[in-house]
């Protein structure tokens, strides 16, 4: 007997397309013999769109036993995905329902090839580099998650800077006082940190960002250091306002005076489902329609 396959379906039920086009998914999945898998949290608002059999993630359907994950929604929900999959081997294949989806693979207009490409197993799964994250207090951890975008530490009051002090691979770099510091991968350069000036890291180079937000200071650029590099940025003593991180602008935690909170290589990746092996150089010009009008290309 064949073994039963899973594949979980996840949407951004804020978006009332996003919802639509789960429950068609669904149907597919349904008619190729699949009964799809949802998150408990999102069971009754699929059920408003979908009147089939669901089985819930966990309860019903062991993590481990999911060969994907069908995102739809925008890189937000496909970061939300990758939070709540943490520990699975399988991919995630982003439909995109938002804006930009730098993350997802697919348009929503390609809703129906993308999934049966998935239920034919015609996809490549590409590993991105993800951080580990623990904040440190008086050398005792406190907090531990992960990014798979970056860690950001940030103040707590507009109206006040923090005082900070950069660190690569126990070595100071530099203090300052500044709106905070983004430690990013080089899935998350074209996120926060490309907003904040820093450079843009194509995927296939292991390597870390760390880059100062509105720093004031003569000596405040964007760094880039090895992936077996340990970032940390310390929130000095003498800063008059607390901080928070987020990880991934998506857990927080509030960060005082005299903390540490270090960023490293995680040894679990996110996985993500390819369907265009095209180069990241085409996917970086169509999602910021960058002009290249005029471009001949090399000549033979």
């Amino acid at each position: 007997m064949a073994q039963k396959r899973h594949m979980l379906v996840l949407a951004h039920t804020g978006r009332q397309d996003a919802l639509t086009a789960a429950s068609a998914v669904c149907d597919q999945l349904v008619n190729a013999g699949l009964t799809p898998v949802v998150a408990p949290e999102q069971a009754d608002a699929f059920r408003s769109h979908f009147s089939g059999d669901l089985s819930l993630l966990g309860s019903e359907v062991d993590p481990g036993d999911v060969e994907l994950t069908i995102v739809l929604g925008g890189d937000g929900t496909i970061l939300a995905a990758a939070e709540l999959t943490r520990g699975s081997t399988a991919p995630l294949l982003g439909i995109n329902h938002g804006h930009v989806g730098f993350l997802a693979e697919s348009e929503k207009d390609d809703l129906a090839w993308t999934v049966t490409q998935a239920l034919a197993g015609e996809y490549d799964v590409e590993e991105r580099l993800a951080l580990d994250v623990v904040v440190l207090r008086d050398g005792v951890e406190v907090y531990r998650s992960f990014a798979l975008n970056e860690a950001t530490l940030e103040k707590a009051s507009r109206a006040r800077m923090i005082e900070v002090a950069l660190e690569v691979d126990g070595r100071p770099i530099s203090a300052f006082g500044a709106d905070g510091v983004v430690m990013a991968t080089p899935t998350g350069s074209t996120a926060y940190s490309f907003s904040a000036g820093g450079p843009i890291v194509w995927p296939g180079v292991e390597a870390l960002l760390m880059v100062p937000l509105s720093a004031h200071a003569l000596f405040a650029r964007p760094l880039v250091v090895g992936p077996d590099s340990v970032m940390a940025v310390e929130l000095l003593e003498r800063s008059a306002a607390n901080a928070v991180l987020w990880c991934d602008g998506r857990r927080s935690v509030d960060i005082t005076p005299g903390s540490r909170v270090q960023a490293s290589k995680s040894l679990e990746p996110i996985r993500l489902a390819r369907l265009h092996p095209g180069p990241f150089t085409d996917r970086l010009v169509n999602k910021f329609s960058l002009p290249v009008t005029g471009w001949r290309g090399p000549r033979e």
